[in-house]
């Protein structure tokens, strides 16, 4: 625990000007940050007494161990400077608002060239258009199915599409009036995007003038006796009108307006969004957050805000936002409305309604947020219960001091020998941290030895533990010997590279004064090097589980040794018996079937081996679908498919001269040989047999298989 003297900046440097700070711990992370219109006297409060501060507070300004500033010139500036922070580093002492589930939107892809409405989840797309978010999918695919017989606009995968293009025979829904099949050219592009573009008007609220003129055709049909037409018309505005019916009318028409409303305690926070468009609730979402900092119900509404628009611009943010509460300056509550309208590309009304139906409408959207807190909390109750008692019963079973907040569990993957590889999943407090989770590529040896992979992957794993303390200067002179530089092929849940330059910097690189609107020996120095992101490999478990049994386990403790890690515990689940080995013990540690700490452990193991079979799958079909010409120097995709497309196969390609190879547009003689000599040191493989035939198939892709 840090004491805030000891990095308090000195009198006078502070600036006294609109700004943006961040605390960092010893490892240089960024553990918070926060924005004022004046720095100095938001800065001088975090270094008061202990026992004046928030307990909240406390904790944070304890754990941090230096604080930094960025001058910017106005509160919209600090603003932005604060989200785009957020979003960057983090930070754990941050009011982080989570949706407790991935909300499903309808969409319509207007980036395509037939667009098609569907439910889209996770994150938003550009030239898409979003409307929602709804609380189920079934009822989007209720309103859709209600509206496809007015604008039968295409909805099918790209996959059917095709297939329906080449056979030249639409879908189910085409025969029965719900698409206009597009696919087979019965309406022209132009023709089908103006059906989408309707579709779209209706879903943004432009109802009434829609009905009003199917109203008139149907009018027209019956006084000219086209009774059939008239009484589809009919039909239309019937399925038109149960599906306004689904969103009720809560406001005057044209209103275009986002309620939030938050309902919150000491510890945790609610947040309830209803976004009205035409009038009529569209969408509805929420979340959930714990109160890490002292913060007040407009810090939280601002907080929300940011979540909410951040990444948002033109008509996903609203003429209007409604809250609950604004912050006492109305110097911020300007900067607040200056960034939506920035955001939207027009004016935004931002305010606390006070009286009438948007007033009545944001207690009802207040009632929301309440029941959602108390039944987050009711279920957080339980699942907390549930996972310090596993946590207590592993450190009971296993003789740990204190118990594994931070477990990593370790498996290795192959098939048949081929495409070994491991993985790393991370567990905090019990619960999965897949943002921590890493794969490894066996690099020392060649073939099947699972106890030698799992050597070499914990020896890896921990010498880039090293590597990191002995950059950050946590590591001492004495110990240099035992790191290495990092290791390449470590790769995270989303595929990135984990590897990392080992530099030798210290945790705190003192910068000029005042230079870049930072002051003193508080400055970020090298944001390459430092750049307060949590590092890869940076934090130790205090439990190491392996997917396996003595030997594995003993391989393990072998390598943590060899490093001289000594305060990492290690076991090994055995799949067989579902038995707990350790290190030196000749039986295994027995776990009742019912305890909660070996499902636990059973979880950990089994997502382990979920991620490592997952990423040894790709790496082998990766592998199948590998071509002769993916060795050829400067040779990218969009020639290999030319290359393809133009001979029709790499059998062809093979035959070719390289005078022939030259027609293909884009590919010079140079490179022509290249392929040529690439193709023809490459032995073709055996012709694949059609075995209900015995018809011999040409190879048409240039995939080789093994």
């Amino acid at each position: 625990m840090a004491d805030p003297s000891s990095y308090r900046p000195k009198p006078g440097q502070i600036p006294d000007s609109p700004g943006v700070y961040r605390f960092r711990d010893d490892h240089r992370r960024v553990i918070y940050v926060g924005k004022a219109k004046s720095l100095r006297p938001r800065l001088s409060s975090y270094f008061q007494d202990l026992a004046n501060l928030h307990p909240r507070t406390r904790t944070m300004v304890t754990t941090a161990a230096s604080v930094e500033w960025t001058v910017v010139s106005t509160e919209v500036e600090a603003l932005q400077l604060e989200y785009s922070w957020i979003k960057e580093y983090d930070p754990r002492f941050n009011v982080k608002y989570r949706d407790d589930k991935s909300y499903p939107y309808l969409a319509v892809t207007l980036n395509e060239e037939f667009p098609r409405v569907q439910v889209m989840r996770g994150a938003k797309k550009k030239g898409v258009r979003y409307f929602g978010p709804y609380g189920h999918a079934w009822a989007i695919r209720e309103t859709v199915d209600l509206m496809l017989r007015v604008f039968p606009v295409r909805t099918c995968s790209a996959g059917v599409f095709k297939n329906a293009e080449r056979t030249g025979r639409p879908c189910l829904l085409g025969y029965i009036g719900k698409c206009s099949a597009p696919c087979v050219g019965r309406v022209t592009p132009d023709e089908h995007r103006e059906l989408a573009e309707e579709f779209c008007d209706f879903m943004a609220g432009r109802t009434g003038a829609y009905i009003r003129r199917l109203e008139r055709r149907m009018t027209d049909a019956a006084e000219e006796m086209e009774y059939e037409r008239a009484g589809r018309l009919r039909d239309d505005i019937g399925a038109l009108r149960r599906a306004m019916e689904k969103s009720a009318v809560v406001l005057a028409d044209a209103t275009d307006a986002d309620l939030i409303a938050v309902a919150e305690d000491e510890l945790e926070a609610a947040v309830q969004i209803f976004h009205v468009r035409g009038g009529r609730v569209r969408g509805q979402r929420g979340w959930v957050t714990d109160k890490v900092e002292e913060v007040d119900t407009a810090g939280l509404v601002e907080d929300a805000l940011q979540q909410l628009y951040g990444e948002e611009s033109g008509d996903s943010v609203p003429k209007e936002v409604l809250v609950p509460a604004l912050p006492e300056d109305q110097v911020a509550t300007d900067a607040l409305a200056q960034w939506l309208s920035e955001r939207r590309g027009s004016q935004v009304s931002l305010r606390v309604p006070q009286r009438g139906d948007k007033k009545d409408l944001m207690a009802t959207v207040g009632r929301n947020a309440q029941q959602s807190l108390v039944l987050h909390k009711t279920k957080r109750a339980s699942d907390l219960t549930t996972r310090s008692r596993a946590l207590e019963e592993i450190a009971q079973a296993l003789g740990l001091d204190s118990v594994p907040l931070r477990i990593e569990c370790f498996d290795i993957s192959h098939l048949q020998g081929d495409d070994v590889v491991a993985s790393m999943v991370v567990f905090e407090d019990g619960l999965a941290r897949k943002s921590e989770y890493r794969r490894f590529q066996i690099k020392g040896f060649e073939g099947q030895d699972d106890v030698r992979s799992m050597h070499e992957v914990i020896g890896r794993r921990f010498k880039r533990y090293l590597a990191e303390k002995e950059r950050t200067g946590e590591w001492t002179e004495e110990n240099e010997g035992s790191t290495t530089s990092g290791e390449n092929g470590e790769n995270g849940e989303n595929g990135q590279n984990a590897d990392d330059a080992a530099d030798d910097t210290t945790g705190q690189i003192p910068a000029a004064p005042g230079e870049n609107g930072h002051a003193g020996p508080f400055g970020p120095s090298s944001l390459k090097e430092d750049d307060g992101r949590p590092k890869r490999f940076a934090y130790p478990p205090q439990l190491v589980v392996v997917d396996g049994g003595r030997p594995q386990v003993a391989a393990a403790k072998r390598a943590m040794d060899e490093l001289g890690i000594d305060d990492v515990a290690v076991c090994g689940l055995a799949k067989r018996l579902e038995e707990v080995w350790l290190p030196d013990d000749d039986d295994p540690v027995v776990l009742p079937r019912s305890s909660e700490g070996l499902y636990l452990l059973q979880r950990v193991r089994d997502e382990a081996h979920r991620f490592a079979i997952t990423y040894q799958r790709a790496k082998r079909a990766k592998r199948i679908r590998t071509s002769p010409l993916d060795d050829v120097p400067g040779l990218g995709e969009t020639r290999k498919q030319a290359l393809i497309k133009h001979f029709g196969s790499v059998k062809k390609l093979r035959e070719a001269t390289i005078e022939q190879i030259c027609e293909v547009p884009g590919l010079g003689r140079k490179t022509a040989e290249s392929v040529a000599v690439a193709l023809a040191g490459t032995a073709p493989a055996a012709p694949a047999v059609n075995t209900a035939t015995g018809e011999i198939m040409e190879d048409d892709g240039g995939s080789t298989h093994d």
